[in-house]
């Protein structure tokens, strides 16, 4: 099953950039190329253990929707949420949050297996890891903007003990 690794170094306290990670509403601003809204599940806010969202997005030109579970959440250090219907076979992604010092390691590590057996596991390695982590890292530009600026205000606006 493929695995994806990413580390992002950000200039913030781990709490807020744990929150910002779980926002349904920063979510939708970070994945605006592939025109993702929510369809069903928790529209707005931040995601809680046990909490679904279903979105709609444009992969490779299809539209495409996905339903995740936030399965596992350990404020504010990790959180995983994983899928309970969509393309994939199996998609999982955690989410780490390491404080150091005076910045916060966030470390995703995504597993997805694509169906269709030998036809799915070429797919994911020609082009769909690549896809993936070219996803993934937008995603973490945008919780790194939001988390070294202001602009965390505009997600987080009743939490101003996160600074």
């Amino acid at each position: 099953m493929p695995l994806i690794k990413i580390e992002t170094v950000i200039q913030a306290p781990q709490k807020r950039c744990f929150l910002l990670a779980l926002s349904v509403d920063l979510h939708t601003v970070s994945t605006q190329q592939t025109k993702e809204s929510i369809v069903a599940g928790v529209r707005s806010g931040i995601l809680q253990l046990g909490d679904t969202v279903t979105f709609r997005a444009q992969h490779f030109g299809i539209w495409q929707t996905l339903t995740s579970k936030v399965t596992e959440l350990e404020t504010p250090i990790y959180f995983c949420d994983e899928m309970q219907q969509g393309a994939f076979q199996r998609m999982r992604h955690e989410h780490h949050f390491e404080k150091q010092g005076n910045t916060t390691l966030m470390r995703d590590v995504f597993e997805f297996a694509s169906p269709l057996g030998w036809v799915g596991k070429a797919v994911d390695t020609l082009f769909m890891k690549r896809y993936l982590t070219h996803f993934l890292k937008e995603r973490c530009s945008v919780i790194k903007h939001y988390a070294e600026t202001e602009a965390w205000r505009e997600v987080l606006p009743l939490m101003d003990n996160l600074k």
